[in-house]
């Protein structure tokens, strides 16, 4: 399936991925062996391919091995019921809103991919950053590990620049951009919001995944050589004529996906008010980009059940609102799958 993606292999040095953009790195450095990211510190003797793809591989088994995990867990303790009712309680006024809210978010997060990549000194032109982005999108959702669309058009966009190292890094830091929003408004939410007593116990439990994800990482190896590249942070992300476009661009998209997400629990038949439902659904965000998942399934319905159990609304409508949520984001990515039929065309010819 990955083979359709990365069709041959790219060696790609010193590309400095850190922080949010982890997830990303580690796919592209381990999506069929194809694409190598990352090397040893300068000066260092570089590992052998075939060591990193093996790496690479077992990695991406144990993520999915992780999110398959948490799904099973689920489906043993609330049983099948929360699914299934997560497919019927989307009416169509549901799907409109999801096609709706999705243009907007996909053109914000372009904008601030374009805002990104022209500050590493990448041509990437508005529109062709959007339709690039539905299909990144689209494959993110049907394809299991979560994050091939964004490998695929990072690494497209290098190769058409001429610059792969670049085009991958401009992806993997207007990810980070994006994640470190979702952490600042999570921080917020959960200290100042009502509901901070619950939200302490779930920021807590969120942090123990993190930290046992990165000592996982660390244990089979993978990413442990990576850097940082502070140039590229400080020109893309936090140089004067750049922050602030990146940081609103970001909070008007969060601000998209907190309302698909009200609305998947409207949907799922919670009758809270947003302030209530507003730290469940910013946690259920944060949980999300943890790579351990299963097309993106997962830790976002486990981290949901988790709290409307704790918030005194039950996990299985929590389940219910989660999947509703994730159904609906497909339906918004559904542009993507159309964006896919010129290429191939393009090819065939």
């Amino acid at each position: 399936m990955t083979s359709g993606l990365v069709d041959e292999r790219v060696d790609v040095r010193d590309t400095g991925m850190c922080g949010g953009g982890v997830a990303l790195a580690d796919e592209v450095a381990s999506v069929g062996g194809m694409v190598l990211v990352g090397d040893a510190d300068r000066g260092a003797a570089p590992e052998a391919p075939s060591a990193r793809r093996g790496s690479g591989k077992l990695w991406a088994w144990v993520k999915l091995g992780i999110g398959l995990a948490i799904v099973g867990a689920l489906v043993w303790k609330l049983g099948t019921a929360g699914f299934v009712a997560g497919i019927q309680v989307i009416d169509a006024a549901d799907v409109v809103a999801a096609l709706v809210i999705g243009l907007a978010t996909t053109v914000l997060c372009a904008w601030r991919w374009c805002l990104v990549a022209r500050r590493l000194g990448l041509r990437l032109p508005l529109g062709r950053a959007v339709v690039d982005y539905y299909r990144a999108l689209f494959l993110n959702a049907v394809l299991p590990a979560g994050v091939l669309g964004d490998v695929k058009r990072a690494v497209e966009h290098g190769r058409q620049e001429g610059d792969v190292g670049a085009g991958v890094r401009a992806v993997v830091l207007e990810r980070m951009a994006g994640q470190a929003v979702v952490i600042v408004a999570g921080v917020v939410v959960l200290l100042v919001g009502p509901a901070r007593e619950i939200g302490m116990w779930i920021a807590a439990f969120v942090v123990v995944l993190v930290v046992a994800y990165l000592v996982a990482r660390r244990s089979i190896g993978v990413g442990s050589r990576w850097r940082r590249t502070v140039d590229d942070v400080r020109n893309g992300l936090l140089a004067r004529d750049a922050w602030p476009g990146v940081a609103l661009l970001s909070a008007l998209a969060l601000a998209g996906h907190v309302t698909l997400f009200l609305i998947a629990m409207k949907a799922a038949g919670a009758t809270q008010s947003p302030e209530q439902l507003l730290p469940i659904v910013v946690v259920a965000l944060l949980a999300m980009g943890l790579p351990v998942n299963v097309g993106g399934w997962g830790p976002r319905e486990g981290v949901t059940a988790l709290m409307f159990a704790a918030a005194g609304l039950g996990a299985a409508q929590g389940l219910t609102a989660a999947v509703a949520y994730g159904l609906l984001g497909l339906v918004a990515s559904l542009p993507g799958a159309l964006m896919l039929v010129p290429r191939r065309r393009e090819r065939v010819a």
